[in-house]
C-alpha cells in the first residue's frame, strides 16, 4: 500500500532528480505564483515542482539506499523559494515535539541546506520537524580550528551546524498515515546571494530517522571526502530573483528590578526602564548593515556552569546576543580570535556583513560600557574586520584584523588564514597571526602559528596539527584558552563497516600520539612538558546505540609558573620557594554511551578513572569524572532534561580529598503553543577543596606567599550555588518577543540538601521587543 502511495504521488509533469542517479543540476521551476503554507501539498502548483528523491544513507554507513523514502518537492517565485516534503515512514507515527525553536534535532526532522553563493565551503540550514517547528543556524567547511582541548575518537562525519543565526522564513507540517509532509517557504529577503541573474545555488537535503538512528542525504554524499558542504547538487539557472526592501527595524525595552541583602532586609531596586533598538538594512543582495543602540544583552538563562580541572585552561562560554548571532559565521576565525563575548555592554555597536567581490566579509564596531573596561575611566572600543575568499570546491583564503583601544593601552591582532581542499579526502589547515598589545606604557608582539593537516578516506583517517601560541600572544577581542604552549599531535584511524541490518553498524578505532612544550623551551630546544598516548574505540550499532572506551598513558611536567606563589617552609624554619616533581605519570580509562533518539527517552555519559594530576598540590592523585545527559520527553508538549556533571581528586597517598565539584542542572520547558512556552531552570553548583598539604617530595608544609612576605596556609573552602531562572517566553517570529522572567541565587550550608538555603540576589525582567519589516 505504502509503495502504491508512492506511485500516485508521481503526478503532474514535474520533473524528477534522483540523488542516487547523480543528476546534480536543477532546473526548478519559477511561478509567478503563492501557496498558502499549511503543511499540505494538495496545491496546484506543488504538481509542477521539480521532485527530488533517490535519497541514500550517509550515516552510520554510506552508498546504501535509504531505508526510509523521502520527496522534496522545489519551485521559486520572484520573493521566495518553497520546499515541499514528504517524509515516509514504514515504522509507525514520527518522533516529534511541539518545541520551542532549535529544540527538534531530537526529533525526527529534514534540513535544507543552501549554498547561496554556490561556493562549496558555507550553506544556510532550514529545518523542520513533522509539525514544522523550526532549526535554523549555517555551516562553514572546516570552521572553529582550534590547537587545544580533548582529542577523542577520529569518527570521520559532517559539520556540526552553529545554530546561532535565527532567519524569518515560514513553516507548517502535518502527521499522516504514511509519515509526515512539511511546506517551507524560504522569503529572498532573509537571506544574502549573489548579486548577479541568472545564478546557481548549491543544495542537499538532509533527513534525520531517530527510530534508526539513520542520517539520509539527497545527493549521494560519501564518507571519503574531507568536506561534506562540498557534497551537494546544484538549483541552475534561478532568475529575476528579488530580495526588495530589506528594512527591519526591531525596538525593545526592557524593566529589571534586583533584589539584595541589606542591612535593614532584603531590598529591591528598581531602575530606569532600558529603551534600545536594532536596525537591518539590506544595502545590495549581498551585503547587510545591522546597528544597535543601548541594546538589552541580559540573558533569558543563565550559562551551563562549568568546572575547571586543570588551571591553565580557560574556560568558554558561547555567545547568545542576537546582535552578535546575526552573521556570525562571517566572523569565524580558527583558533577563535574573534570572541564577541569580549564586548560586554554596548552602548552602540555597528555592523556590516555580506559578500562583495567574491569576497565574503564581516566588519564590526563597538563603544563598551566604562564598567566593562580594566580602568573604568575610558570606554573600550572594538572594531574587528573579517574577510574571506573561496579557492575552489571547499578551498579558502582569509584574514582578520582585531583591536581593542582604551584611553592609551590597546591590543591588536592581524592574522592570515586558509583552507585548502585536494584529491577529494585530504585536508590542509593553515594560520598565521600576531598579537601587538600596550598596556601602562609597555608594549609586547607575540606570534601564533597553526597547521592542521587531515585525511578523510572510508577506512583509513588522519588528524595532525602543530600550532604554537607565544608567551606574550594577547587577544582582547578573542578568546585564547591557553596561551605560551606549542602543541602537535597525530591521530591515525581505522573504521570498519557492518552490513546492513547487522548489529555493529560502524567501528572506529584510532591511536592519538599528542604533546605539549611551553614556548620557551621550544624554541630552545627543550624537552617535551605533557606526553599524551590514547589509545581509542567508537562503536555505532543497530537502532543508533554509540558505545566507546579508551586508555590513556600521559605523563605531565610540573609548570614552575603555575606555583610561583607557593614556598615551603623546611624544619629549619627557612622558606624556599616551591619546586615539584619533574615529572608526574598518568593511566586512566574512559567508557562512554549513548542511547538511541526514543520517542520519549534519550540519554549519553560517560565515566572515567584513573591516575591523573592534582594541580591543587602538583602531585599524582586519583581522578574520577562522571557526566550524564537525559532527556524524558512524556508528551510532544513538555520536555525534561538533566545533567549531571562529578569531577573528584584525591590523594593517592592516603585516599583523603583534594576537591570535588559536582554540577547538577534541571530544565523542564512546557510548550503552550508554537510561539508560547513557559521554562523553568534550577542548576546546582557544588565546590570543595581540602587545605594544601604537605609536599609530596620533601614534607615540608606549602605556604602561599602574600604581600610583603607574609605566608598563609590555604584554608579549606566550599561554595554550594543553587540558581534558578523561571522565564515565560512569546516569540512567534525572531525578533519580535515577550520575555517574562525571574533568576535567583541562593547558597546552601551543605551540599545537595536544600536546607537551610539562603538567597544571595534575584532579578525580575521584562523585556518587549517587535519587529517591523518593511
Amino acid at each position: 500500500m505504502l509503495l502504491a502511495l508512492c506511485v500516485l504521488l508521481h503526478c503532474g509533469d514535474s520533473t524528477t532528480y534522483s540523488g542516487r542517479d547523480h543528476q546534480l543540476d536543477v532546473q526548478i521551476p519559477r511561478f509567478e505564483a503563492d501557496a498558502v503554507i499549511d503543511g499540505d501539498l494538495s496545491d496546484s502548483v506543488w504538481a509542477h515542482a521539480a521532485r527530488l528523491t533517490g535519497f541514500s544513507q550517509y550515516s552510520p554507513n554510506d552508498d546504501v539506499p535509504a531505508a526510509d523514502s523521502t520527496q522534496v518537492l522545489v519551485w521559486y517565485s520572484a520573493t521566495a523559494i518553497y520546499f515541499g516534503i514528504r517524509a515516509f515512514e514504514q515504522h509507525g507515527r514520527p518522533t516529534m515535539t511541539l518545541a520551542n525553536r532549535d529544540q527538534i534535532f531530537g526529533d525526527d526532522n529534514v534540513q535544507i541546506l543552501l549554498g547561496t553563493f554556490h561556493d562549496g565551503k558555507q550553506a544556510l540550514m532550514f529545518a523542520v520537524n513533522p509539525l514544522g517547528i523550526q532549526g535554523d543556524g549555517t555551516l562553514i567547511e572546516g570552521a572553529n580550528v582550534t590547537a587545544s582541548g580533548f582529542i577523542g575518537s577520529a569518527v570521520v562525519g559532517r559539520e556540526q551546524p552553529d545554530l546561532s543565526p535565527d532567519f524569518v522564513y515560514q513553516s507548517r507540517g502535518r502527521v499522516t498515515d504514511w509519515g509526515y509532509e512539511v511546506e517551507v517557504r524560504i522569503p529572498f529577503k532573509s537571506i544574502r546571494y549573489q548579486p548577479r541573474q541568472p545564478q546557481d545555488w548549491k543544495l542537499n537535503i538532509v533527513r534525520e530517522v531517530q527510530h534508526s538512528g539513520f542520517e539520509d542525504s539527497w545527493f549521494p554524499a560519501r564518507r571519503a571526502s574531507a568536506t561534506f558542504i562540498g557534497q551537494s547538487g546544484n538549483l541552475v539557472g534561478l532568475s529575476g530573483v528579488h530580495r526588495g526592501l530589506v528594512m527591519d527595524l526591531n525596538p525593545e525595552a526592557t524593566g529589571k528590578a534586583s533584589g539584595a541583602p541589606t542591612p535593614g532586609g532584603y531590598q529591591y531596586h528598581r531602575g530606569n526602564p532600558q529603551v534600545g533598538g536594532n536596525i537591518r538594512w539590506g544595502v545590495s543582495d549581498n551585503l547587510t548593515l545591522n546597528g544597535t543602540i543601548k541594546p538589552d544583552f541580559s540573558q533569558v538563562e543563565s550559562d551551563a556552569g562549568q568546572l575547571a580541572f586543570d588551571p591553565r585552561q580557560a574556560l568558554f562560554f558561547p555567545e547568545k546576543r542576537p546582535f552578535f548571532l546575526e552573521g556570525s559565521e562571517l566572523f569565524q576565525v580558527p583558533q577563535n580570535l574573534i570572541y564577541t563575548r569580549r564586548i560586554v555592554q554596548p552602548v552602540a555597536a555597528v555592523k556590516l556583513t555580506g559578500t562583495t567581490f567574491g569576497t565574503d566579509i564581516g566588519l564590526l564596531s563597538a563603544v563598551d560600557q566604562k564598567f566593562a573596561s580594566v580602568t573604568g575611566s575610558d570606554n573600550p572600543i572594538f572594531n574587528i574586520l573579517r574577510a574571506q575568499r573561496s579557492l575552489g570546491r571547499g578551498s579558502r583564503v582569509g584574514l582578520a584584523y582585531t583591536d581593542r583601544i582604551e584611553g592609551g593601552d590597546y591590543n591588536r591582532v592581524a592574522e592570515v588564514d586558509s583552507r585548502l581542499v585536494f584529491k577529494e579526502i585530504y585536508g590542509l589547515n593553515l594560520q598565521l597571526a600576531g598579537s601587538r598589545t600596550r598596556v601602562g606604557g609597555v608594549t609586547t608582539t607575540a606570534p601564533l602559528w597553526l597547521s592542521q593537516f587531515t585525511v578523510q578516506d572510508r577506512i583509513w583517517g588522519l588528524r595532525s596539527l602543530f600550532a604554537g601560541i607565544g608567551d606574550d600572544f594577547r587577544d582582547a577581542s578573542g578568546f585564547i584558552g591557553r596561551a605560551g604552549i606549542v602543541h602537535a599531535y597525530v591521530d591515525p584511524s581505522y573504521t570498519t563497516y557492518g552490513r546492513p541490518g547487522a548489529l555493529l553498524q560502524r567501528f572506529t578505532g584510532d591511536i592519538v600520539v599528542d604533546g605539549i612544550w611551553q614556548y620557551q623551551n621550544f624554541i630552545h630546544g627543550r624537552h617535551l612538558q605533557d606526553k599524551k598516548l590514547h589509545f581509542n574505540g567508537n562503536a555505532t550499532l543497530r537502532g543508533g546505540w554509540n558505545v566507546g572506551a579508551g586508555y590513556f598513558v600521559e605523563s605531565f611536567g610540573y609548570d614552575s609558573a603555575l606555583y610561583g606563589d607557593y614556598r615551603l617552609k623546611l624544619p629549619n624554619g627557612s622558606v624556599v620557594p616551591f619546586t615539584g616533581q619533574p615529572t608526574i605519570t598518568n593511566g586512566e580509562y574512559i567508557v562512554q554511551i549513548g542511547t538511541p533518539q526514543w520517542k520519549h527517552f534519550s540519554g549519553s555519559g560517560y565515566f572515567l578513572q584513573g591516575h591523573d594530576e592534582n594541580f591543587f598540590e602538583w602531585a599524582s592523585g586519583d581522578l574520577r569524572l562522571l557526566s550524564v545527559d537525559l532527556s524524558y520527553r512524556p508528551t510532544e508538549r513538555l520536555r525534561n532534561s538533566i545533567s549531571y556533571f562529578w569531577q573528584q581528586v584525591n590523594r593517592r597517598t592516603d585516599g583523603s580529598l583534594v576537591n570535588v565539584g559536582r554540577v547538577l542542572r534541571a530544565k523542564i520547558e512546557y510548550q503552550l503553543s508554537r510561539p508560547l512556552f513557559v521554562r523553568v531552570v534550577g542548576q546546582y553548583i557544588q565546590d570543595k577543596t581540602d587545605s594544601l598539604r604537605d609536599d609530596s617530595r620533601t614534607g615540608a608544609p606549602i605556604f602561599i606567599a602574600g604581600p610583603g612576605g607574609s605566608l598563609t596556609r590555604a584554608a579549606a573552602s566550599s561554595s554550594n550555588l543553587f540558581h534558578t531562572d523561571l522565564l515565560l517566553s512569546y516569540q512567534p517570529v525572531p525578533g519580535t518577543v515577550v520575555f517574562a522572567g525571574y533568576g535567583s541565587d541562593m547558597v546552601d550550608e551543605e551540599a545537595f540538601q536544600f536546607r537551610g538555603l539562603r538567597r544571595t540576589d534575584d532579578a525580575f525582567f521584562l523585556k518587549l521587543s517587535y519587529l517591523f519589516r518593511l
